[in-house]
């Protein structure tokens, strides 16, 4: 599988985020290191995976419409 890998500046222009927002609020809380991005050769540039970020947003928004139940199961409406 090939991955697509992207610059702050395209992420942001592909998820409507401002890259300064994205550097400073999402990166190491939604946007891990390893999953959602990586450093090349350990450098300080940063690429973003665009493949696993399209995956996880879906996710989070599916979850979005759950009702949190006691017993720890979900209420999907």
């Amino acid at each position: 599988m090939s991955l697509t890998y992207l610059t702050t500046d395209e992420l942001s222009s592909l998820i409507k985020y401002d890259p300064r927002t994205i550097r400073e609020r999402l990166k190491d809380s939604v946007l891990l290191e390893g999953t959602h991005y990586i450093r090349p050769f350990g450098g300080r540039k940063i690429l973003y995976i665009w493949e696993h970020i399209e995956r996880d947003m879906g996710c989070a928004s599916e979850q979005s419409f759950a009702i949190p139940m006691a017993n720890g199961g979900v209420c999907h409406g």
